[in-house]
């Protein structure tokens, strides 16, 4: 079978929704389909100027590419230029398609521009309005949109990469407990909750993005690494005690099962995500007090966290999920 993922990222982009298809793709051409796709890249685009990582697009004849493309099945990944193209021109030409809802776009763009989410979340369910399936990445998110109208909603989980899980030898907690956290570097992802705490915790942040600047010149003990990939990122999961993710907007945290997977706690807010990835007092601790949460997460079994999440998180079932749709 021939699918086509129709997506505003570009190729190379270090985030979510990227490492998701990027997993995706990987397995299901060992299983014989061939994957393509139509991105921003394919067209001319500028960095957005509240959010450079953000590209927007100006994908003119994106209906040709598609007739030219001649796939079985249509995937629109996000609801930015590219996305919104390929919508109409396939509710045009009445081409059967699936979408995806990857981000809180309307919590995102409020913490931007401050532009209520009542004005945005109109856009976002006329987009997905025809989709035959809209594919979440958790149960909290479906109910959430379905509270809002949307329809024809399946969960579609996700996996933990293999080259990213090293076995935890050491379990021995340090006299400043070593917190990590893995994000672009936003300022939507909460990261100063996490910083402000930096006289009591060995805080290591691995990421980029363009509140990087800012956040190093604010917390000065905080280690700001860059990106990180592959085994070098497992190291660091591995050589810290404790994950923490402050984001409030996130519709899952890929990396939150990454950090499971290698045997660390999460602490995090009682929010989207977190409650559909945590596991209360065995895989970590949510509270509206972050301090709090990781103190709890002090006390977990790391082997017992590491055994759970290798099981339950992978991108076999996620792919699995992704056909099936």
């Amino acid at each position: 079978m021939k699918i086509l993922i129709i997506t505003d990222n570009i190729k190379g982009q270090v985030n979510g929704v990227a490492t998701t298809y990027k997993n995706i793709e990987s397995i299901a051409r060992n299983r014989g389909h061939d994957i393509v796709y139509i991105d921003a890249g394919d067209f001319s685009h500028i960095d957005c100027p509240l959010y450079p990582e953000v590209k927007l697009s100006f994908p003119w004849r994106i209906g040709k590419k598609i007739k030219a493309m001649d796939a079985d099945r249509i995937h629109i990944a996000t609801e930015g230029p590219v996305g919104l193209m390929a919508k109409l021109f396939c509710d045009f030409k009445k081409i059967e398609y699936t979408t995806a809802y990857h981000t809180k776009f309307p919590e995102f763009i409020q913490s931007l521009t401050k532009i209520p989410t009542w004005l945005t979340y109109p856009y976002f369910k006329w987009f997905h309005k025809k989709s035959k399936t809209v594919l979440v990445p958790t149960y909290s998110v479906s109910n959430e949109l379905k509270e809002r109208g949307f329809g024809n909603i399946k969960v579609w989980t996700r996996g933990v990469s293999k080259d990213i899980i090293k076995e935890r030898t050491n379990f021995d907690n340090s006299i400043i407990l070593k917190v990590l956290c893995v994000s672009r570097v936003s300022k939507e992802k909460g990261l100063d909750d996490l910083c402000q705490l930096q006289d009591k915790y060995n805080i290591t942040i691995v990421g980029q993005g363009p509140y990087l600047n800012t956040l190093a010149r604010k917390y000065r003990k905080v280690n700001f690494t860059g990106y990180k990939f592959g085994q070098e990122l497992a190291e660091e999961y591995i050589r810290n005690e404790v994950f923490c993710f402050p984001s409030k907007t996130d519709t899952f945290g890929v990396v939150m099962i990454e950090a499971m997977a290698n045997g660390l706690p999460v602490a995090a807010y009682p929010v989207t995500g977190p409650v559909d990835v945590i596991i209360p007092n065995i895989t970590g601790y949510m509270s509206e007090d972050l301090e709090f949460a990781i103190e709890q997460c002090r006390k977990y079994d790391k082997k017992k966290i590491q055994k759970e999440s290798i099981e339950n998180w992978t991108w076999e079932k996620a792919t699995d999920q992704f056909l099936g749709e």
